[in-house]
């Protein structure tokens, strides 16, 4: 039997919302529950993920590395870390360092694609939020685009709202940020 915290924090995590219960308690089922102490690392940048982990409690924070990041940033319970490396071959996109005692979830490649393999209904699941999130990637880059040739043709100010990532890039492009 499942914890309902786990199943409760699962659900609090985009790539999870919108999964029957029984689908979460089969997850938690599948996955390790893992303690940091301050300062040890939850995932290396460049390192080969074998899984995805989600914080349950403590406090940790990505860390600055490679220009990256000019100030760590926090990550808070609730958060995931790695979601990519629970669905495919993956290395870790950043360096994530408990700041406090942590315990996370930590949801296997080979423990999700089990599930899968059972229930293809989570495969389509996974498919289906990683699609829009990619549409969504893919209209921040077009708005960006949009930007800088409005900039190009001297407009001041063009006619769209950027979500504040697109924002943030494009000022980081411009050597603003």
């Amino acid at each position: 039997m499942v914890a309902s915290g786990i199943v409760e924090a699962l659900q609090q995590v985009a790539i999870f919302q919108g999964l029957a219960a029984h689908q979460l308690e089969a997850l938690a089922e599948h996955s390790e529950r893992v303690k940091f102490q301050a300062d040890e690392h939850i995932t290396r940048a460049g390192e080969a993920g074998s899984g995805a982990y989600v914080l349950v409690t403590g406090a940790a924070e990505r860390t600055a590395e490679d220009g990256k990041f000019e100030q760590p940033e926090p990550v808070a319970p609730g958060s995931i870390i790695g979601q990519l490396a629970m669905l495919i071959e993956h290395s870790y996109g950043s360096t994530v360092v408990a700041r406090d005692r942590v315990l996370c979830l930590k949801i296997t490649r080979a423990g999700v694609q089990a599930q899968m393999a059972n229930d293809p209904s989570l495969a389509q699941h996974f498919a289906q939020h990683v699609t829009q999130r990619l549409l969504a990637v893919a209209q921040e880059l077009k708005d960006i685009d949009a930007l800088l040739e409005a900039r190009k043709l001297g407009l001041d100010r063009p006619r769209l709202a950027l979500a504040p990532p697109a924002e943030a890039a494009l000022a980081a492009a411009a050597g603003q940020g």
